[in-house]
């Protein structure tokens, strides 16, 4: 029986099709939540250990953290079993019926701004004014009032204003700017974001339907985030945002729950003076905007297209404090009108998955239950729960095999069973303190994203670093414990002690993969790389032209593939791949084999904002990624852990893919 429970997955996700089939997703929830009630039943009722009143109080709290986890991860399972729309099939249909109509609405494009230097701003700012949506306004709404950046607004034809009074953060500033501009139609971006040429035409014809409130885009990334480049696992890993943007979304989609991500979205003007505007009580303003919206009445649609890219943190400090800032936001909002919680008008499918999202921070906590619980075997002497072979056989293993085989499939490829885990390793005490401190009354307050930021030498996370060297050393000890005893008692058939050493064997090569993960290699050029495969040619001196194939690409320089020896390049050799950007200068910088990699020579005003808009504005570029096989990434991870990695240099980027 446990074996054919095991082969059912195996036969599901080896089905060719990339959308899992309504019948079996069904069948999968209703299999993974019978063997969750039947593994929870026995952990009940047989699996305490009740010899003492530590091991009863250690037992009790295992249970209730497993619990917790196991009963809240069947929560989005049972969220995804109505049918969910993919409204990519659709968005041509919406733009034939938008460019049929009469309706050509005025759109004010909100950027808000605070601090971000000024070669980022300048790339969003290029894509929101080269819209191919004629109708547009720009607001560069700036928080720290530079001259700079009031300088950059006018100089690329955008409205510039800067509020006296910085209160209420991002939420604050932006309905500064809503009290001045009147469209009928907002789009909000991130300084950091970038909106594709045809962002607003690809958007606007859903907001035809007079009901629609809002519709919200993919957040796409041009860079990879510090895990997947501090462990030089850009190939393997995916971004962490991945699996919100492919799976999460469109499941809330299903239930009329879509949650507003703050950027790269549209909404209707009429539907936010409704609601007063964007909710100042929380640092995530765009969470509880998108509740009260859909509180009165409005719809709130997602389209699972990637029209937009912006830039992730750049060092596991800033990656780490942003999410403790999405924590907190979401915490907060549990005490609001607008929050999950009080929120009038929503279903209970609608309140539940808007409570997901906070079920999703509080699970840190019992998670650090479990990365702890391992160490009361070898340093208290005491197993938190007790089990047999049988047990592991016909109770666990069916249990977890089904869940690891089949959560790729469920979640249509947006993350892996076990690589994804790597970004828990890292944030659970960082994201507990957080949760702790919002009990307690104190809350972290708003901070912007630094991006753009040049680092001469590696360094640690050292408030990161710092609880997890503890955690190692605790487990290194806990391990030492137990062959000890081990040795004493026999190693014998799995039992406690055996299960015991395995789990602290896990837990301590995940703390070690956590905290390498915390050391932030160098960054001498900021600017990000993109992977491609593009024809190109590159003319010399002499005006003898070379065939060559980019293979990666940035707004400082270029690398280069050659069918045969690498030419002589000098200062006054151009590169020529596409007609939306004229010839660039090229600088030769290294040679290895037939490659080459070059440096931008001078380029002029026009050169620079050509390829910036080539790079990152252009349509359909933003691939949906896909994980590669995860055994050879686990063995990939182990040989990084081992041997190192070496940090970022030419023939070796840490590299984000572009479609040609």
């Amino acid at each position: 029986m446990s074996l054919l429970l095991l082969l059912w997955p195996l036969a599901l996700i080896q089905r060719p099709e990339t959308k899992s089939p309504l019948w079996a997703r069904r069948s999968l929830i209703l299999l993974i939540s019978a063997l969750t009630l039947r593994y929870l039943y026995w952990r009940c009722t047989a699996s305490l250990n009740l010899d003492s009143p530590l091991s009863t109080g250690l037992s009790g709290l295992l249970l209730l953290a497993e619990g917790w986890l196991l009963i809240t991860g069947l929560l989005p399972l049972w969220l995804a079993w109505r049918r969910f729309p993919d409204r990519r099939q659709e968005a041509q249909a919406r733009l034939q019926d938008w460019q049929a109509s009469e309706w050509k609405p005025h759109v004010d494009i909100l950027l808000p701004t605070h601090g971000e230097p000024l070669a980022v701003l300048q790339r969003s700012l290029l894509g929101c004014t080269q819209q191919s949506y004629p109708h547009t306004s720009v607001w560069v709404l700036d928080d720290a009032g530079r001259e700079e950046v009031k300088q950059l607004a006018d100089r690329l034809g955008c409205r510039y204003l800067h509020r006296p009074e910085r209160l209420h953060a991002k939420a604050g500033n932006l309905n500064a700017g809503l009290s001045c501009c009147h469209g009928e139609l907002v789009a909000v971006f991130d300084a950091d974001f970038i909106p594709q040429h045809r962002f607003l035409e690809r958007c606007i014809g859903f907001l035809l339907d007079p009901d629609v409130a809002l519709l919200q885009t993919p957040q796409s990334f041009i860079n990879a985030d510090p895990v997947m480049r501090n462990l030089r696992m850009e190939s393997w890993l995916l971004p962490d945002e991945e699996s919100f943007y492919r799976w999460i979304e469109p499941v809330r989609d299903g239930w009329g729950a879509v949650v507003c991500a703050g950027t790269a979205f549209v909404v209707r003007r009429r539907a936010l003076d409704e609601v007063g505007g964007f909710v100042e009580g929380a640092l995530s303003e765009d969470y509880v905007t998108g509740i009260a919206l859909r509180e009165q009445g409005w719809k709130l649609l997602y389209l699972q297209q990637k029209l937009s890219a912006g830039l992730a943190a750049e060092s596991m400090e800033d990656f780490v404090q942003q999410r403790q800032r999405w924590a907190t936001g979401t915490l907060q909002s549990l005490g609001l009108p607008e929050g999950p919680l009080r929120a009038q008008g929503l279903n209970s499918g609608q309140r539940l998955a808007y409570l997901e999202g906070v079920v999703h921070w509080l699970n840190n906590l019992p998670r650090l239950v479990l990365m702890l619980m391992p160490l009361s075997y070898g340093l208290l002497g005491i197993a938190p729960f007790l089990l047999d072979q049988r047990a592991i056989i016909e109770l666990m293993l069916p249990l977890w095999g089904t869940t690891l085989l089949s959560i790729g499939w469920l979640n249509r490829n947006s993350r892996s069973a076990l690589l994804t885990e790597l970004t828990g390793w890292v944030l659970t005490v960082p994201l507990v303190v957080s949760l702790i401190c919002h009990i307690l009354g104190s809350s972290i307050g708003f901070r912007v994203t630094p991006k753009h930021r040049q680092r001469s030498r590696g360094g640690w996370s050292w408030f990161l670093a710092l609880p997890l060297i503890l955690l190692s050393l605790f487990n290194l000890a806990n391990l030492l414990g137990l062959i000890q005893q081990l040795k004493l008692q026999g190693w014998g058939e799995l039992g406690p002690l055996q299960l015991g050493l395995i789990w602290a064997g896990l837990n301590l090569l995940g703390t070690l993969i956590a905290l390498r993960a915390c050391w932030n290699p160098p960054q001498t050029d900021p600017s990000p790389w993109l992977s491609l495969e593009h024809a190109a040619e590159v003319t010399d001196a002499g005006g003898h032209r070379h065939p060559c194939r980019i293979t990666a690409i940035s707004e400082s320089g270029v690398e280069l593939a050659f069918a045969s020896e690498v030419p002589t390049l000098v200062v006054s050799s151009y590169l020529q791949w596409t007609t939306a950007v004229p010839p660039l200068p090229v600088v030769l910088l290294k040679i290895q084999e037939r490659r080459a990699a070059l440096d931008w020579g001078e380029l002029n005003q026009l050169q620079q904002q050509s390829l910036i808009r080539w790079l990152f504005c252009s349509d359909g570029v933003w691939p949906d990624l896909q994980p590669r096989r995860e055994v050879l990434g686990l063995l990939m991870l182990l040989k990084r852990l081992l041997r190192g990695c070496s940090a970022p240099q030419a023939f070796d980027r840490s590299l984000v893919p572009r479609l040609p």
